[in-house]
């Protein structure tokens, strides 16, 4: 009888979960019908629905050529941020883990910005570069930060030491390249102006391949939270799927950084605010991560683009705002 009323218990969590799920999906769609609708000019829902028709107006160029484009970009690059930051929290056992923070989105970043300011023909290799960059940032933090075991603190540290050092490697690049500092320093701070359907071509199959490859591993991510003993006792690989993981985060912060810049706190704010409403099971935590990514990515980048109109501030200010708060605020409660 217990049993039967622990499954009905199970059962009824399962539901509610899956209900939350369908919320996240309806403010994703309500996200992208506002960034649609919002601008310089108003466009209303009947022209936005003329507009993916196939109409020929004014408005259904605006929509078609900019602001759909954009709005797709905003999508993928939160989902890819947010799927990132929850994977990162697990593997490495760090709550205050994001690509942004702990230096992979710095190791990506100074990549691109090579290419863009050495080598700009070069250019269709920003995100294999921004990759390479990224894991290697990552392998750099995961060995400073191994001593029989990882620690969220060592993890803190060694990401900051490891984004520090970046940090002047970037700062060198700008410097003996001072002519050609304005298009990196908006790139470095994280936006999507001018940002058109090349970019949705160049970010797509690395967020469908990147999420789905994850959501396969939602059960590993699981148990990777109850600690590598119990994880090795179960028959993990531990390190190996550690590997895996962080690879496939550098990969989706990778792919996201060489289209909207060095975007921060996505990753840190998106699975925590996910946490809370959903719970910490991955089998919903990752999908609601994904789901809420996109729908905080594309607010947020509206709200820069209208709120001081017609002066477009980048998304990635906006993410700072509410991200440094959040990030203190974590930071005071885990220490």
């Amino acid at each position: 009888m217990k049993y039967i009323h622990g499954q009905g218990i199970e059962r009824s969590i399962s539901k509610r979960k899956m209900l939350i799920l369908a919320g996240l999906i309806v403010l994703l769609v309500v996200s992208a019908g506002v960034a649609l609708s919002q601008g310089a000019v108003y466009i209303t829902l009947q022209e936005i629905q003329d507009a993916l028709n196939g109409g020929k107006g004014a408005n259904s160029q605006i929509i078609m050529n900019i602001r759909l484009p954009r709005t797709l970009l905003t999508v993928f690059v939160g989902m890819n941020l947010a799927t990132a930051g929850a994977v990162l929290q697990a593997v490495m056992k760090n709550p205050l883990a994001d690509p942004h923070i702990i230096g992979i989105s710095s190791g990506a970043g100074i990549a691109g910005i090579f290419i863009m300011i050495v080598v700009p023909q070069f250019s269709f290799l920003i995100t294999p570069a921004a990759f390479i960059g990224a894991l290697l940032a990552a392998l750099c933090i995961y060995i400073l930060a191994w001593k029989n075991g990882i620690r969220p603190l060592r993890i803190i540290l060694a990401g900051v030491a490891v984004s520090s050092f970046i940090g002047a490697g970037i700062s060198a690049l700008l410097i003996l390249y001072s002519d050609k500092v304005h298009g990196a320093l908006m790139w470095m701070v994280g936006g999507f102006a001018a940002r058109s359907w090349s970019h949705v071509e160049l970010i797509l199959p690395y967020t469908v391949a990147g999420v789905l490859f994850v959501l396969l591993f939602t059960r590993h991510l699981n148990i990777l939270l109850l600690g590598d003993e119990i994880a090795r006792g179960l028959g993990m690989n531990v390190e190996r799927t550690r590997i895996i993981l962080t690879a496939a985060a550098a990969l989706l912060a990778a792919s996201a950084v060489s289209v909207a810049g060095l975007l921060g706190f996505v990753g840190l704010i998106v699975p925590h605010t996910a946490r809370l409403i959903i719970g910490s099971d991955y089998r919903f935590l990752l999908p609601a991560s994904v789901l809420l990514g996109g729908s905080v990515v594309t607010l947020s980048d509206t709200v820069a683009r209208c709120a001081f109109a017609p002066i477009e501030l980048p998304a990635g200010i906006f993410m700072a705002i509410l991200g440094v708060p959040f990030f203190l605020f974590l930071l005071r409660r885990e220490l």
